[in-house]
């Protein structure tokens, strides 16, 4: 979702954003973005990433469990307007369209990850064993190290968080930094390579069209109106936000060092 746009929702919101736009200049000007200079290097960056295109899933899940009915008997929840913003967006995810077929989006980042040669043991394998029963901790052991961070830091708000908390890490936490910082590399990449980024240029576009026009300002009014007029709970949305923001930029940091590290390591 987006963090950075300007959307009228009150001084809350605007508050909100204002505090927290350092972080998201830091992120803007990553030196992530401007490191990719081999498609090894956008493996490494995927192979990463795609726990993050994960744990966004549980993320949304919490806030559907939490602003939609999903029990029986049905009863309608207090906000029509959060309720729609939570169904379209587990639509859209769980159950968009590509290539006339049904897929959810962790799924087409998987096929987008196989079409460039990115591997996917290391993912595969941690959704087996969460088929199997482990709890997310045990499951990550196989997971590289800076994936095995951030999905730790986005359980922590799942596991411990209020509803307006997890609302503010989904809100604020998630990137809207990642289409841009492919476009370049793409487009510089021969027609042979480009042809293999299909997929994934796709999945970029699709976040583009979705997050910043539809979702983001929808985001902003679910925090808005979780908040509302509780000085406290808009100082725990803050921290929350503060955190994942945080768990972002620390990933990036990671995920840099072992694109620089393998590099180094094949001279």
């Amino acid at each position: 979702m987006t963090g950075t746009g300007t959307f009228a929702m009150g001084t809350g919101v605007a508050a909100l954003q204002e505090r927290l736009q350092p972080m998201y200049e830091r992120l803007a000007a990553h030196p992530l973005y401007a490191a990719f200079q081999s498609v090894e290097d956008l493996h490494v960056f995927l192979e990463n990433h795609v726990f993050a295109v994960w744990d966004f899933m549980s993320l949304l899940k919490v806030l559907q469990r939490g602003l939609t009915c999903v029990a029986v008997p049905w009863l309608p929840t207090r906000n029509a307007g959060t309720r729609r913003l939570v169904n379209e967006i587990v639509f859209g995810e769980e159950s968009d369209v590509y290539e006339g077929a049904a897929v959810s989006h962790f799924e087409l980042y998987l096929r987008a990850m196989r079409e460039c040669g990115a591997g996917t043991s290391a993912i595969d394998g941690f959704i087996e064993r969460l088929r199997q029963g482990e709890p997310v901790a045990q499951a990550l052991a196989a997971a590289p190290e800076a994936a095995r961070a951030f999905v730790q830091a986005t359980f922590a708000v799942i596991e411990t968080g209020e509803l307006h908390e997890v609302a503010a890490a989904f809100t604020f936490g998630r990137e809207d930094l990642i289409p841009d910082m492919f476009r370049g590399f793409i487009r510089d990449q021969n027609q042979a390579l480009r042809g293999r980024l299909t997929t994934l240029r796709w999945y970029l576009d699709r976040h583009i069209e979705v997050d910043g026009d539809e979702h983001g300002p929808m985001a902003l009014r679910m925090v808005s109106e979780l908040c509302g007029d509780d000085e406290t709970k808009w100082q725990q949305a803050e921290r929350a936000a503060v955190a994942a923001l945080a768990a972002r930029l620390h990933f990036w940091d990671s995920i840099l060092r072992e694109i620089e590290s393998r590099r180094g390591s094949v001279r």
